[in-house]
């Protein structure tokens, strides 16, 4: 009988430590999992451009693309590949988030032509930080667009300036927005900043 009770009681004992065993293997897993959920959400969220949330649903304003238009102007006068990189992401979210609610049909279509050829500008500024060379070549042509953009759609209530190099591009020249009367050369940086001229001042 002693016997029998100690064969009996073993097998109990074996039988709960199993048990144990699975309870913490199956913790571990599940600690494991939510680890790993949380790294995700927070590597989408620190790639993620800001204005844009995980949904895709935040609208932004003419004002605030033109904040991102701005933050990549001034990155490139100060000769920085990756803050303009930054900000190209920046803008690229903020053209996809544009709000044209409120807009006349004929106003959206003008608005998603200009901003649909600017987004691919943003988007390769952003994609090539870098290669300032390359970025400011899509810089000359995405300032065209920002600058029908505002045409169409204002200043967000602030004073903005048409400025024009005539140096870059083999002295072809380009043009750009400024948010000050100062000349601060976007396209050569801190080799000739003051160079070029303000040709409008815009106050919409």
């Amino acid at each position: 009988m002693k016997k029998y009770f100690a064969i009996t009681l073993a097998i109990a004992v074996v039988a709960l430590a199993a048990c144990n065993s699975s309870n913490n293997n199956s913790t571990a897993s599940q600690t494991d999992a939510n680890k790993d959920t949380t790294a995700a959400v927070h590597q989408t969220q620190d790639t993620m451009p800001a204005g844009m949330n995980m949904n895709n649903t935040t609208t932004v304003s003419v004002k605030d693309v033109i904040a991102a238009y701005l933050q990549m102007k001034n990155a490139f006068t100060n000769d920085n590949t990756n803050d303009a990189a930054t900000a190209g992401k920046n803008l690229q979210a903020a053209f996809i988030n544009l709000d044209t609610k409120t807009l006349s049909a004929d106003q959206q279509k003008t608005i998603n032509d200009i901003t649909d050829d600017a987004k691919e500008h943003a988007e390769h500024i952003g994609a090539n930080g870098g290669n300032i060379a390359h970025q400011r070549e899509h810089f000359d042509l995405l300032s065209k667009d920002m600058a029908d953009l505002v045409k169409t759609l204002g200043t967000g209530g602030q004073t903005l300036y048409k400025d024009f190099c005539p140096m870059y591009n083999n002295k072809k020249g380009a043009y750009w927005l400024s948010e000050t009367k100062e000349i601060k050369n976007p396209y050569l940086g801190k080799a000739m900043p003051a160079c070029g001229v303000m040709k409008e001042e815009i106050k919409q």
